[in-house]
């Protein structure tokens, strides 16, 4: 447990500054991460230090297609996550509070040093949502910079801007899932706003950050051409059309049993229709 970073105190507890959800935690209370607790008027990161997932993965399994490809880099992950996504794949730690999964101890020089130790040139953090962890995830990033190592974040991109513009100068690359070009599909579906992460996005690339993409495509919800087509115009009117698109099949999982898996031939056609509007790099994901 360490003191959280991103908060303020407020007359009934603390107001967490970390995301847009700017949650109001009162003493003993929680945020919407479940990670984040106040406690005697201070806000707490429960989670720092304790992994709940590591292991070695391929590079392109983050997906970065165009990044370092055919290395290896250890991949890490706390509990907790900002967006409650209906059909989440990893709802076993994502979605639940630090005591409720199983978790080792390792401190970010521990980390840092068995990456070394493995040889691994990349250290990725990933599986849940790096940013409820925050402060576990920029004190890993800045020795792990500081020994030559690259950093990878793999993110659902919503945070503030104060606390994205910190890590950043540590981050190499990152691949940001934006779940629909639709802000009623967020707040119905994910429980967030899609305006942030769009702009996440574009602060990334203004930072030289090696940014891919990834949307998933959830059947009957946000497969149609029309909102493929859309992700593609924002993309190319912001001169991201050399961002790699990942489009991903999507499978019933966590709360949502139904519909069925995305037919593979929706996404040959969402391949189709990301090339024709100018994007050079997509790429088909869990196929």
């Amino acid at each position: 447990m360490k003191e959280a970073r991103f908060y303020k105190g407020i007359e009934d507890g603390v107001e967490c500054q970390l995301c847009p959800h700017h949650c109001r935690i009162r003493e003993g209370g929680r945020g919407r991460c479940r990670s984040r607790e106040c406690r005697g008027g201070k806000l707490y990161a429960l989670s720092y230090g304790m992994p709940c997932a590591i292991a070695v993965d391929p590079i392109e399994k983050k997906p970065l297609n165009r990044f370092m490809p055919g290395t290896q880099c250890l991949s890490l992950s706390c509990t907790g996550c900002n967006l409650s996504c209906r059909w989440c794949q990893n709802s076993d730690i994502s979605q639940v509070a630090p005591e409720q999964a199983e978790r080792g101890f390792l401190t970010p020089g521990e980390v840092v040093a068995l990456c070394l130790e493995r040889g691994l040139p990349s250290l990725a953090y990933t599986y849940t949502e790096p940013f409820t962890w925050w402060e576990y995830m920029y004190d890993i990033a800045v020795l792990a910079h500081g020994k030559g190592l690259k950093n990878i974040l793999v993110s659902a991109g919503y945070v503030e801007k104060d606390p994205l513009r910190e890590l950043l100068p540590y981050i190499d690359a990152a691949n940001i899932d934006i779940k629909a070009m639709d802000d009623a599909f967020y707040r119905r579906y994910c429980g967030a706003t899609l305006a942030p992460v769009l702009e996440n996005i574009l602060v990334m690339k203004a930072a030289g950050i090696h940014v891919e993409i990834t949307n998933l495509l959830v059947t009957g919800l946000n497969d149609s051409g029309e909102q493929v087509g859309r992700l593609c115009r924002w993309m190319s009117d912001n001169g991201l059309q050399d961002v790699p698109l990942h489009l991903s099949r999507y499978f019933p999982r966590y709360r949502m049993k139904e519909p069925g898996p995305t037919p593979e031939a929706t996404l040959d056609k969402a391949r189709e229709t990301a090339l024709a509007s100018g994007i050079r790099y997509v790429h088909l994901g869990n196929v």
